[in-house]
């Protein structure tokens, strides 16, 4: 008798046709047949699965299985179809690279080149000579004038770099890390598990908080094929610390007659620390230093989108793009077409005012002020409903790099005063478009660093 109440129910779900009749009745021919079949199926699927798991017939109360409303369920599934997944977001958290928001904003220049990429262009195709090209010269000549380095290559992202670089080096053979260098990037990937899958073989020396040069110097063997030092982006070591520079790891490659590989992560172009950003290592600064090769990361301090740069000395850089894992990690044309609008940027432009990200950490207090307190009157003119106050707070690098920077900023402390705050903050980051702000002690913060000021009218449509 236990079963009964469930056989019951799972002989009153409809069928399929009965659904999509009852979906067509609403929807008319918007959506091809095969498709309100498919969908009309995943959802009676799912209320036989809610019957089946069941345990008391109470469970159940309130389902209804008539097919107008099975076709409901349907229409809302048709509807989450349409809407992209991957969707515009309004960044008011006041973290420049979100790594969960995409992390680089990209220069306008930058997304006007994707978009003239877009179609066909000359990805491989030498235009003077009419043969075939590298699609790698497109930005080789730009990353030399900018770094100083001999030749580059790029592929679609830092730990692919690293990755590929490692296992044109040093695959079978032995590459010397610090032990404080072992870092984890997002997605837990880390330093050792890279090495292990390019084929290298890690040799660790010192200690978590010291190293030497005397330490590097004793593990050097006839098996070693690379120095690799690699900079701690997204966490510091303080007090009681040691470590090797890079012009010392470089002397003890020379004296070994190996290379040494320097994995900047970010990387950086321009000096920040006048802007109140810690002092990071330039790329510039490391291959005047002596490294022979070196990775960083596009999206990120850069600038620009998702991508790995090698460059450094030219018969190394040749030999890792004749590596064949090399088109399994190539970037494609509008990744390309957006690095070198950034890295054009660079070169010819004004990147503190051109390249979003650099503008955003160079933006002053004063304006930040400003733009809150703007924000803030705009608010309280169209909405009754919420708690609205400025305040000054901080903004973060993100994207693993410059862990200690917190830079001074001002922002909008918002509270509902008819709803809970978790739903509204819900509402908001499932509006269009979506709205991300920072959760703090009873309020969302919004942090006018990382919003556009083309975006502050849209920021008011979303609250009200």
């Amino acid at each position: 008798m236990e079963t009964n109440w469930r056989q019951a129910y799972l002989r009153a779900l409809p069928g399929v046709d009965a659904v999509v009749s009852a979906v067509k009745k609403t929807m008319g021919t918007a959506y091809p047949h095969w498709l309100l079949v498919k969908i009309s199926q995943k959802c009676i699927h799912k209320l036989r699965h809610r019957i089946l798991q069941a345990a008391h017939a109470s469970d159940l109360d309130g389902l209804e299985l008539v097919p107008e409303a099975v076709a409901e369920q349907v229409e809302q599934e048709l509807a989450g179809l349409v809407q992209p997944s991957l969707r515009r977001v309004i960044n008011a958290t006041g973290t420049v690279l979100h790594t969960n928001l995409g992390r680089a904003r990209l220069a306008k220049a930058a997304i006007e080149a994707m978009q003239e990429a877009a179609g066909y262009c000359s990805l491989e195709l030498d235009l003077a000579s009419g043969h075939r090209g590298s699609r790698h010269v497109h930005v080789e000549k730009l990353l030399a004038l900018l770094t100083g380095a001999e030749a580059a290559c790029v592929v679609n992202n830092n730990a692919a770099a690293v990755l590929l670089a490692l296992n044109t080096l040093a695959a079978g053979k032995k590459v010397i890390v610090s032990r404080g260098e072992l870092v984890e990037i997002g997605g837990s990937f880390r330093i050792p598990e890279v090495m292990l899958a390019s084929g290298a073989q890690l040799v660790e020396v010192g200690t978590t908080n010291k190293t030497r040069p005397r330490d590097y110097q004793q593990a050097i063997d006839e098996e070693t094929a690379l120095l690799l030092k690699v900079h701690t982006s997204n966490y510091r070591v303080v007090g009681f610390t040691e470590s090797v520079e890079v012009a010392e790891l470089v002397k003890i490659s020379r004296e070994a007659n190996i290379p040494v590989m320097e994995d900047l992560g970010s990387g950086l172009f321009i000096d920040l620390s006048a802007f109140g950003l810690e002092k990071e290592p330039l790329v510039r600064e490391s291959l005047a230093a002596g490294v022979d090769v070196l990775t960083l990361s596009g999206d990120k301090l850069l600038g620009g989108p998702q991508a790995g740069i090698i460059i450094g000395k030219r018969r190394f850089i040749e030999q890792i793009k004749k590596n064949q894992l090399l088109r399994a990690l190539r970037p494609d044309k509008v990744t390309l077409a957006a690095l070198e609008a950034t890295l054009r940027i660079y070169l010819l432009g004004e990147p503190l005012k051109e390249i979003p990200v650099l503008a955003m950490l160079t933006m002053p207090l004063a304006t930040l002020q400003r733009r809150a307190e703007a924000l803030a009157k705009k608010i309280r003119e169209h909405t009754q409903n919420l708690d609205v106050v400025v305040r000054e707070d901080v903004s973060y690098v993100g994207g693993g790099a410059m862990p200690l920077t917190q830079l001074p900023t001002y922002v909008v402390a918002l509270r509902p005063r008819q709803q809970s705050l978790a739903q509204w903050v819900e509402m908001l980051r499932l509006g269009e478009p979506s709205l991300v702000g920072r959760v703090q002690e009873g309020w969302l913060l919004l942090d006018p660093r990382t919003i556009a000021e083309a975006e502050e009218e849209e920021v008011v449509k979303c609250l009200i």
